[in-house]
């Protein structure tokens, strides 16, 4: 998304973004009626799954520590698509994405809110409001992607601050699934 405005422009990087936002209806639906079941048949194997969530975002936050804090911002070889091949691209790519569906049995469970309405109902409304949060924050990436990349260009140390932010954040979302 970030390339695809650098290189050609916001509503390039727009078309991806609403690719990438409607994948994420089918982890939801996915999510919704699956994990719902679990949890209805055994607190245990809801408590596993949180756990197993937590220690796959502190693994996750691990492959950042271990990863590279550079960030390339190359334009070459980005052939142009059209608004329809990148919505499809994008939605493809999160559609096709094991770790999404991951990160949503991970994230989810551990904010559920009510006693009262039905889990699948409380996955949709997280699955809304995370899709509602992305599309803001990818919107905004894509609006000012001109200057984002400017500044990441001519400022190296961008890469390691957002290295370290991701990790920060990955294992405080892991503490609040086990709490």
């Amino acid at each position: 998304m970030l390339t695809q405005s650098v290189v050609n422009g916001f509503k390039y990087g727009l078309a991806t973004t609403f690719g990438l936002i409607t994948g994420c209806i089918i982890h939801t639906t996915l999510l919704a009626f699956g994990v719902s079941l679990i949890i209805k048949e055994s607190e245990t194997l809801f408590f596993v799954i949180k756990l197993l969530g937590a220690l796959y975002l502190v693994f996750l936050a691990f492959k950042v520590y271990k990863s590279h804090s550079t960030i390339n911002l190359s334009n070459e070889h980005i052939p142009k698509k059209t608004y329809g091949q990148l919505f499809k691209q994008g939605f493809i790519m999160n559609v096709l994405n094991p770790k999404v569906t991951i990160f949503f049995l991970a994230f989810f469970p551990g904010f559920l809110f009510s006693d009262t309405l039905s889990t699948v109902l409380q996955f949709y409304v997280l699955g809304f409001v995370f899709m509602a949060v992305s599309l803001i924050i990818f919107s905004t990436i894509a609006l000012l992607s001109g200057t984002i990349s400017d500044y990441i260009k001519s400022h190296k140390n961008v890469g390691a601050v957002l290295k370290w932010l991701q990790i920060v954040v990955f294992i405080g979302i892991a503490i609040l699934i086990l709490i």
